[in-house]
């Protein structure tokens, strides 16, 4: 008896004329199809119940704030948008209900970051052209909150550090160094012991009754050093500078440790936003630290806080347009307008500054009034 024939499938050379019926191989392909469409309908169902239970991570932190501006009755947001703006000036100022011990008489170096990390588009329109933004509105708001104080400038570019500004109580001379942008080029790596080698060095005959401070703008994640780092640190801790450290990358051990052991801050800017309110923080000027009680010899503790000095100050008088043009002692230029020195009657040409003939500090009454603001702040309030 002959072997049966099944009918089914057959072997087919792929060289043959003979085609396979589409639907004799139907059944097999829609069977897995199918269980492969019931598997994904599955892990997509336990994907989403997964996904309800537990939230992304960013999801945690992220606020909806589009929910909290409201419509006013006209149908416009303006007034909510100029509330937020307001809140967030007032933020950093309900906090200071009680008077604290404060410098009035600030010096301060502003130290950049030009090397070519500062190019980066992260920051619109770059990280170097929003740095040179914030850095003008910071001084003007400086020297209108600290009429007293005296700023300086000094770059970080190709591993050197660079004094762009001298230290100057004058707003206009220190905008007028960092306004044209060609001659900030970023280049090279930056030097942090460099700059702050520099920074210390212009500070350290200044008067022991200002303070001493800098603000550093990094946006670098290496730094390109010529020592030890750390001893440079320890000079300034035994100079009392206090150093703040605004980064724009990421955070770096060497940034925190010079901000932690000199009583600065320290943040990274997480947005463009975040980055002007980082620096903005740096304008009023620092609580001064107490210092620990000291155990006399009959037993009773005595605090070890210095006294408040007396200081010498001059007000001078002012020049009109109308007066014979003289020379000034700052500029060595004949101008008809000025100031004189109360004690030598020399001629400057801006206040507050130091006389440099007497060494006498020249201010205005308005200047010293407006110092004294941030001595007295403004209790908290509820906004009507």
């Amino acid at each position: 008896m002959p072997p049966r024939k099944e009918v089914g499938f057959m072997d087919v050379d792929s060289d043959s004329d003979i085609s396979i019926p589409d639907d004799i191989d139907a059944p097999r392909r829609n069977k897995g199809k199918g269980k492969a469409k019931a598997g994904d309908k599955r892990k997509i169902a336990s994907h989403k119940a997964k996904s309800n239970d537990q939230a992304y991570a960013w999801e945690a932190t992220y606020t909806r704030s589009w929910e909290a501006v409201q419509e006013d009755e006209a149908g416009s947001l303006q007034s909510s948008v100029q509330e937020l703006l307001a809140r967030g000036r007032r933020r950093r100022f309900l906090t200071l209900a009680a008077p604290i011990r404060r410098t009035i008489i600030r010096h301060l170096i502003l130290i950049l970051d030009l090397s070519a990390s500062m190019m980066d588009r992260d920051m619109r329109p770059t990280r170097f052209d929003l740095t040179l933004q914030y850095a003008r509105e910071f001084i003007a708001e400086w020297f209108d909150q600290n009429p007293l104080g005296q700023i300086g400038i000094v770059g970080m570019r190709a591993g050197l550090g660079e004094r762009i500004c001298e230290m100057s109580g004058n707003p206009q001379d220190v905008l007028k160094s960092i306004a044209d942008r060609h001659k900030l080029e970023p280049v090279g790596e930056p030097s942090l012991q460099n700059a702050v080698e520099m920074a210390r060095t212009t500070m350290s005959h200044l008067p022991t009754h200002s303070s001493r401070e800098m603000v550093i703008i990094f946006g670098s994640l290496t730094t390109c050093d010529p020592g030890n780092i750390h001893e440079t640190l320890d000079e300034c801790v035994k100079s009392k500078i206090r150093i703040s450290v605004v980064a724009l990358a990421a955070e770096m051990k060497i940034c925190r440790e010079l901000c932690d052991k000199t009583g600065g801050q320290f943040g990274v800017a997480m947005n463009e936003g975040h980055y002007k309110d980082l620096l903005f923080e740096l304008i009023p000027p620092p609580a001064q630290k107490a210092l620990a009680a000291v155990a006399g010899a009959t037993g009773a503790t005595t605090s070890a806080n210095p006294a408040a000095d007396l200081m010498m100050m001059g007000f001078p008088t002012r020049l009109p347009e109308s007066s014979q043009p003289t020379l000034c002692v700052c500029h060595s230029e004949l101008k008809s307008q000025g100031f004189l020195c109360p004690r030598c009657q020399a001629k400057v040409c801006d206040v507050p500054t130091d006389c440099d003939i007497c060494g006498l500090m020249i201010v205005s009454s308005p200047h010293l009034a407006r110092s004294y603001h941030h001595l007295f702040p403004v209790k908290p309030y509820d906004a009507v």
